[in-house]
């Protein structure tokens, strides 16, 4: 059974002894989950890296996919979400094993990433932005997901604890405004709904069934205006542009018009989240990356007003 874990899953599972813990356990749990969901394996895809997931059939032909997870805060409420989601914008969820943190769900075919698509980038932005609009519901009394509230002041607080810690040469005054707007942005959202979590165009794929579905959530019930940044900034490099400005203007224009939503909300949500993967960078010593977010944090933050 070895042989079903790509090489990728192996190198990145061994950080520490949870992680080689589960990687230990994987192959016995493919096992007993194909027998459990009566499932014939496919060769698991490449490229993950704390998940191992693999196509599958199920006993009447039905193409699936098996997702199982290393067991961590993000992933814990990925059934809840697509539960409450049911087929409407994202993967159906068929079957779970919240225990092993496994997933049986809706396999998208032909299942291009949104990011590969050839299309002009504007296309799959307003493309992206509708599926997202789809997803942003009430959550069920039931599901068990994080608030993006709560994350969200851990953030800063983290942001506070790694500047005093390390340091590091960057502008103390723009990483009090990302901490401050990652405290004031969630108390003062008009509503609340499940957000994705991880909205960037890879987790978006094309579906005979829908059109285009989310997969890959990690999701939480907050201020919608989290959720854009990803795809605004991933649909292609903004920063490759010759007026990264305006590029970043007419995308956030061009969304926020789809979702329904203030731009210049949308564009602090993006300064915030840039300003703490800067301080993120700095914890895991990479400084090009906290200059480089840092940047971007500043020009989001300027469009935004703040």
């Amino acid at each position: 059974m070895h042989d079903l874990l790509p090489a990728g899953l192996l190198s990145e599972m061994r950080r520490n002894d949870s992680q080689r813990d589960w990687l230990e356990a994987l192959p016995g749990m493919i096992r007993d989950l194909r027998r459990t969901w009566s499932l014939r394996l496919g060769p698991p895809f490449q490229g993950g890296s704390c998940s191992w997931v693999a196509p599958v059939e199920r006993r009447d032909g039905a193409r699936a996919v098996l997702k199982i997870t290393w067991p961590h805060r993000e992933a814990a409420g990925e059934a809840d979400a697509l539960e409450v989601w049911d087929g409407a914008g994202a993967v159906r969820l068929l079957d779970h094993d919240r225990e092993r943190y496994a997933l049986l769900i809706e396999r998208c075919e032909p299942g291009t990433e949104l990011g590969e698509d050839p299309g002009p980038a504007e296309d799959r932005l307003i493309a992206g932005a509708q599926v997202l609009r789809g997803l942003w519901c009430p959550p069920s009394p039931e599901a068990r997901l994080e608030r993006v509230a709560d994350v969200a002041a851990e953030w800063a607080d983290l942001i506070e604890e790694r500047m005093d810690r390390h340091r590091p040469d960057l502008d103390p005054g723009l990483v009090a405004l990302g901490a401050g707007l990652l405290r004031d942005l969630p108390r003062t959202a008009a509503r609340e709904v499940v957000v994705h979590g991880d909205f960037n165009p890879g987790n978006v794929l094309a579906s005979g069934r829908g059109g285009w579905l989310a997969i890959d959530p990690k999701p939480m019930v907050g201020d919608p205006a989290y959720d854009p940044w990803p795809l605004v900034e991933q649909i292609d490099d903004p920063f490759e542009h010759d007026d990264p400005e305006q590029v970043l203007r007419n995308r956030f224009a061009l969304v926020a018009d789809v979702l329904g939503e203030d731009p210049r909300r949308l564009q602090a949500w993006a300064a915030a989240r840039d300003i703490e993967n800067a301080l993120w960078c700095v914890e895991h010593g990479e400084a090009d990356g906290a200059v480089e977010a840092m940047e971007s944090g500043r020009l989001l933050a300027d469009l935004a007003g703040v």
